[in-house]
């Protein structure tokens, strides 16, 4: 399995491909995770990547796996990525 590119070499390929250098890429990467995880609780979309929802999580009935007892997991707040439908086709493929 080939390996995810890191925040360094996202830096340089959208520096190379911008013309602007590679601090002011990261510091741009930086800024926009930060209006993303500031927004999300609104919705924060990606323009043909997907969006990220906050979503409720009721409370449940789960099993130990080790033990097989009964567990009760509480509610909670999730954050959920939704991938759009661009994204998706580009990367699978068309049906």
């Amino acid at each position: 399995m080939a390996k995810s590119m890191t925040k360094s070499q996202i830096a340089e390929h959208m520096a190379a491909k911008t013309g602007l250098t590679k601090k002011a890429t990261v510091q741009m990467i930086e800024d926009f995770a930060a209006l993303a995880y500031k927004e999300a609780k609104n919705i924060f979309v990606v323009p043909g990547i997907g969006k990220l929802v906050l979503a409720n999580r009721k409370a449940r009935m789960g099993r130990n796996p080790q033990t097989g007892e009964p567990i009760k997991i509480p509610a909670k707040r999730v954050v959920k990525f939704r991938v759009a439908k661009a994204a998706k086709d580009a990367i699978l493929g068309k049906k």
